[in-house]
C-alpha cells in the first residue's frame, strides 16, 4: 500500500499557522459559495462549459472533512517506516520501470536535470507506480476544504486550478480522482502544479498524470526541478559515524563542508573515506547515534519541500539511493523509541523547560530534536537529538 497523501503531512505541520487564516471567502451557504467560485472562474478566463460541468460536479463531502480532521501523521519510527516502504516490490519494479521507460528518464533528465530513480522514488512511495490512484473525487473534495475555513487559502487555488485543469480538456470532472486532500495522479501532484508543469510528453494532445506514464514523468521531473534540484548533485548517502563523534553536530540544521565530517572521522558506510570538499553537508540520525546514518545534501531539501515530514523524507531519499545503486544501509541496534503517549509526556515536560517544541502532538521534529539535544547536554549525556526512556525518566 502506498503512504498516506503527501500534501497531508504538510497540513498537519501548518494547522497551527493557519488556524483561523480566512485569505479566501469560505463558509455560509454552499451554494452561495459556489456562485462566488463560478463568478472568479469566469474572472480567471475559464471557458462557461468547463465552468458549469465543474461546479456542477461540486459538493460536501463529509469523508473529507473527516479525514482532514483526523490526518494521521507519521506514528512509526524511522526504521519501521522504511523498512516497510522500502520493499523488495518496490526496489523490484522501481527498477524494472527505470528500465521499461529509459528513453522518456533520460528525455526527463536531461530536460531537468533529476535523475530517474529520485523521480521513481516518489512514484512508487506516492502510487506504486501508478496502481493505487486513490477514489476520492477531486472537485467536490477541493470545494468541501475550499468552503470549509480551516485553510480556505491552501484550497480554494487549487480549486480554480482544478476548473482549469477540466477547461484544458486534460481531465473531465468524471475523471478527476484521486487523495482525499486533492492530489491527483501517479505522484500525487496538486491542481496548481499539475497546471504549472503539465506536459504532454507522449504527444497525445493532453496531459494526463492518471494515466499517460511519459506525462507523469517530465511533469514531475519539472515539478521536482522547480523546487530547487541541483543537477549532477547527491542527495544522501548512508555513511559510518565513529564512537567519539562530537553528537551535537549531527542536526539537518547544521550544514558544514562534507570535508569537516571527514576530518572527524566519518566515512562511506563501507568504510572508504568521504570526498575532501565543500559540498554542504548535514548529518542525519533518525534513531539517534546506535541507528543509521546518513549525509544529506542540498538537493536533500527538495524531499522536504515535496513532504515535511522528516520520517516520509528520508524514507523517499535513501529509496531512491537504493533504485540508483545503493547498498541497505546498516540498522544498527539503537535504543527503542518511545509510544506516541510517552513522546507527547516527553514534549510536555520540554515545554515546562522552556523550550519550544512545535507542539505536543507526539511527532519528532526538528524542534523536538533540538529541545533533546539541549537538554542531553546539559544531563552529560551523548546529545544525538534521540528521545529515549533514559531521557523522559531523567527528566
Amino acid at each position: 500500500m502506498p503512504v498516506a497523501p503527501r500534501f497531508a503531512v504538510t497540513l498537519a505541520l501548518l494547522a497551527a499557522t493557519t488556524a483561523g487564516a480566512s485569505a479566501q471567502e469560505c463558509g455560509g451557504d454552499f451554494q452561495t459559495f459556489l456562485q462566488g467560485v463560478r463568478q472568479q472562474a469566469l474572472a480567471e478566463g475559464r471557458s462557461q462549459s468547463a465552468v458549469d460541468a465543474a461546479v456542477a460536479d461540486m459538493r460536501i463531502n463529509p469523508k473529507v472533512l473527516a479525514a482532514d480532521r483526523a490526518q494521521g501523521v507519521f506514528a512509526q519510527d524511522w526504521r519501521q517506516f522504511a523498512t516497510r516502504m522500502v520493499s523488495g516490490y518496490r526496489l523490484k519494479f522501481g527498477r524494472q520501470n527505470i528500465q521499461k521507460y529509459a528513453g522518456v528518464f533520460d528525455h526527463v533528465e536531461a530536460e531537468t536535470g533529476v535523475p530517474a530513480a529520485v523521480i521513481a522514488s516518489f512514484w512508487g512511495l506516492e502510487t506504486d507506480y501508478g496502481a493505487v490512484l486513490g477514489d476520492f473525487e477531486t472537485l467536490p473534495a477541493l470545494a468541501t476544504l475550499a468552503h470549509d475555513c480551516r485553510r480556505p487559502e491552501l484550497f480554494r487555488p487549487h480549486l480554480m486550478a482544478a476548473i482549469e485543469i477540466v477547461d484544458k480538456g486534460y481531465l473531465t470532472p468524471q475523471e478527476m480522482r484521486g487523495a482525499w486532500a486533492g492530489e491527483i495522479g501517479q505522484t500525487q501532484l496538486l491542481p496548481e502544479e499539475y497546471v504549472k508543469f503539465g506536459t504532454d510528453e507522449d504527444g497525445n494532445g493532453r496531459v494526463d498524470l492518471r494515466k499517460d506514464t511519459a506525462d507523469v514523468l517530465m511533469t514531475t521531473g519539472k515539478y521536482i526541478a522547480s523546487l530547487g534540484w541541483r543537477r549532477g548533485e547527491p542527495w544522501l548517502e548512508a555513511v559510518d559515524v565513529p564512537a567519539d563523534f562530537p553528537w551535537d553536530r549531527a542536526a539537518l540544521v547544521n550544514k558544514e563542508p562534507r570535508s569537516n565530517f571527514a576530518e572527524l572521522g566519518v566515512t562511506k558506510a563501507d568504510g572508504s573515506p568521504l570526498e575532501t570538499d565543500d559540498v554542504p553537508s548535514a548529518l542525519i540520525l533518525p534513531m539517534g547515534r546506535n541507528g543509521p546514518a546518513f549525509l544529506a545534501f542540498p538537493n536533500f531539501e527538495i524531499y522536504l519541500a515535496w513532504n515535511k515530514s522528516l520520517v516520509y523524507s528520508l524514507t523517499a531519499a535513501y529509496f531512491a539511493t537504493r533504485l540508483a545503486g545503493a547498498e541497505p544501509v546498516d540498522m544498527g541496534d539503537p535504543a527503542p523509541s518511545l509510544t506516541l503517549d510517552e513522546t507527547k509526556a516527553l514534549q510536555q515536560k520540554l515545554v515546562d523547560r522552556g523550550h519550544d517544541v512545535g507542539g505536543i502532538d507526539g511527532i519528532i521534529g526538528e524542534n523536538t530534536r533540538a529541545a533533546v539535544r539541549r537538554e542531553q547536554l546539559r544531563l552529560g549525556m551523548p546529545a544525538d537529538g534521540w528521545p529515549t526512556a533514559q531521557l523522559l525518566s531523567a527528566l
